[in-house]
């Protein structure tokens, strides 16, 4: 359903200032850009998948330590796919955000505890390279594949194909899970009306089309130095509405996040490489 909204408002966005017909046209003419987007969207419905899944089976500490593993894959895919190495500085910085994201959550209580490997950790390690893969290439898509057209359009693909990936993964559950079907089945629209159930939707669909402007300006890298800095906003906002004490370890991270970003924007990856016109042999950015 938060799909199916963000679909609804990047049509409607499009359709403010084009057609409907207009679209459609645009729609017919870049289908191979179309299929492309069905990557990013299988990536991102495994994620959001999986997120259940291992939730599921690990506490929040340890599946939140592990999920921030996903700041040096996002550097190593980055690497692969834009064949633009990263220097030193720039590793350096995204470990430092690393463990500076993974001493957010750090529970010591978590090191007594007996732990095993086993495959839920191989479904953790997947969820994180689905993230970093569709993060990585959906930026690829939308400055390489799809540079010269409309975001809108290019997010009307992403939505078509990331709802065609979800019916599908809802019907294989119901087939190969029990009792799915009758769960699904039982579903009734007043669950999808519920206020708050709205707000997540509403929520969810605003941070993904906003996340399409943020990859098509900048890049992945910086995304997920942003992530990182939710944490910091986050820990001094619940310690200023609901009087949650900011722990020592809290302290510690955003210290750590704080310095990356800071050590970060001395070196930054650059968006776009120099070109040279056909005509004149300027350079351009």
């Amino acid at each position: 359903m938060t799909e199916v909204l963000k679909l609804v408002i990047s049509t409607a966005l499009y359709c403010k200032d084009n057609s409907i017909l207009t679209l459609l046209q645009e729609t017919r003419r870049n289908k191979k850009v179309l299929l492309l987007y069905m990557i990013p969207a299988l990536l991102y419905c495994l994620y959001n998948n999986l997120a259940f899944v291992n939730l599921a089976r690990f506490d929040p500490t340890t599946y939140y330590v592990l999920l921030q593993l996903r700041v040096v894959l996002t550097g190593i895919i980055f690497q692969v796919i834009f064949r633009k190495k990263l220097s030193s500085t720039q590793w350096f910085s995204l470990l430092i955000l690393t463990v500076g994201c993974m001493v957010k959550h750090f529970d010591a209580r978590v090191l007594g505890t007996e732990f095993h490997a086993d495959i839920f950790l191989l479904l953790i390690l997947v969820q994180t390279t689905c993230s970093c893969l569709a993060g990585v290439y959906n930026e690829y898509l939308l400055k390489r594949q799809g540079a010269d057209i409309d975001i809108f359009i290019q997010n009307v693909f992403m939505y078509i194909d990331s709802i065609f990936c979800n019916v599908v993964a809802i019907i294989l559950l119901s087939a190969f899970t029990s009792g799915a079907s009758d769960t699904l089945a039982n579903v009734e629209l007043g669950t999808f009306l519920q206020p708050k159930v709205i707000l997540i939707m509403l929520n969810n669909s605003l941070v993904g089309i906003i996340t399409s402007f943020f990859l098509k300006t900048l890049n992945s890298i910086l995304k997920t130095f942003a992530s990182a800095v939710e944490l910091v906003f986050t820990a001094m906002l619940c310690w200023i509405l609901f009087s949650i004490p900011i722990s020592a370890n809290t302290i510690v991270s955003i210290a750590m996040v704080s310095f990356a970003v800071i050590l970060y924007s001395r070196n930054p990856v650059q968006n776009a490489e120099p070109r040279k016109t056909a005509e004149s042999g300027e350079l351009l950015v």
